[in-house]
């Protein structure tokens, strides 16, 4: 055999050695564009497709299948898919479950790339989108028209973290034919059971909590049996799929979460009600907290709480006094996500389509991280002596 056809030939997958299939702790990988059958038959069986294995590199590779059974099974859906980001999985979401003529209700604290898109995009296929109040229950009523087919709830929001009633929305949804879909990346599914509170589709981007390195881009969609048809072959015909790398990440992230998670919540709320009694503070924006608007939902629907909040100022500082205190912190990065290991810091004023509490108020949002809260705490203390 020449040298050029041997490179070829042992370059295949076999996992054999020495006659004896090699077995890992974690799944491989499985990276590959060609995916080779055993037989004409099984060919055959693809063509028709009947053929109940994986058929090509973009046919869900095994890695991707075992990140999205391991997600499904975490929130008790009838399906799950992955997508190679969060706002995909989102966009992707509205797609599969809308038509021309369509109209959809956002609630206003709803992630801003989902309502651009819904505004530059959705708009062209004509499907209307229109804001609900942030923190929406029964009186969503109100906005629902002959022709709402959807409803995105993002409970809390991630940047000023208002809660909707998400049991009174899927309610009032179920019985009048609309799908109710929920982004509840802030508490993962560990913290909030979205199919328990009614939710018909199930969004989260694994790219936070779930991976937790903050290395990975990648977002899951898990909805109920009933809707599992529907949107299984919506994906498979847009030829959706996700890298193998970055579900092996995110499966690698779930086997952590629930430790990883503990002490982001513990240590988030540990700040959060230091900064609660700093002098300079005004408001603190975390649901767990009493004072928050919206705790008693956060109380009765949520089993804990994540590293995610923000905080506002009694006082509206200029942008040089901001820029002192936020380019000041140390042990806080300065960048968009959250849900890794380290702490971030962002700070900004968040335009509404409707009312907000937080009408021109600068937020500052905390990721609070796996560092020690007393080291983040003297960080943000000694950054607010640039203040006064």
């Amino acid at each position: 055999m020449h040298d050029a056809t041997k490179l070829i030939q042992s370059a295949g997958d076999e996992r054999l050695f020495g006659g004896k299939r090699v077995r890992l702790i974690n799944p491989g990988e499985g990276q590959a564009s060609t995916v080779l059958f055993e037989s004409y038959e099984d060919l055959v069986a693809a063509n028709a497709g009947e053929y109940p294995g994986v058929t090509y590199g973009t046919d869900r590779l095994p890695m991707q299948r075992a990140f999205e059974e391991a997600i499904r099974d975490l929130e008790g859906g009838g399906l799950t898919r992955a997508f190679p980001s969060g706002i995909s999985a989102l966009i992707n979401t509205l797609l599969a479950f809308t038509q021309a003529g369509d109209h959809i209700l956002i609630c206003d604290n709803a992630y801003g790339p989902i309502t651009h898109f819904c505004q530059a995009i959705l708009a062209r296929f004509q499907v209307e989108a229109s804001p609900v109040p942030a923190n929406a229950g029964a009186d969503i009523a109100a906005h629902v028209r002959p022709g709402t087919r959807l409803v995105l709830l993002e409970s809390p929001g991630s940047n000023t973290f208002e809660l909707q009633d998400i049991p009174a929305i899927t309610s009032l949804a179920r019985e009048r034919g609309i799908i109710t879909v929920l982004d509840g990346t802030w508490a993962t599914p560990l913290l909030l059971r979205a199919f328990e509170l009614g939710v018909d589709v199930s969004v989260q981007s694994a790219t936070k909590y779930i991976a937790g390195h903050s290395d990975v881009l990648l977002g899951a969609v898990t909805v109920t049996p009933a809707l599992a048809g529907r949107f299984d072959a919506f994906y498979r015909v847009m030829e959706l799929f996700a890298a193998p790398e970055d579900c092996r990440l995110a499966l690698r992230g779930l086997r952590t979460l629930p430790v990883r998670l503990r002490q982001h919540g513990q240590s988030a709320l540990e700040i959060a009600q230091w900064l609660s009694g700093h002098d300079l503070v005004d408001q603190v924006l975390h649901p767990a907290l009493p004072g928050h608007p919206e705790h008693h939902l956060w109380r009765r629907d949520f089993q804990g709480a994540s590293g995610l909040f923000g905080f506002t100022f009694r006082a509206e500082y200029p942008p040089d006094r901001l820029a002192a205190f936020v380019n000041a912190l140390e042990l806080f990065g300065i960048g968009y996500s959250w849900g890794g290991y380290k702490s971030l810091v962002t700070a900004g004023r968040y335009q509404r389509s409707l009312p907000s509490r937080y009408e021109g108020r600068t937020i500052i949002r905390l990721s609070i991280g796996l560092e020690d809260p007393r080291d983040l705490m003297r960080d943000l203390a000694t950054a607010m002596s640039f203040l006064p």
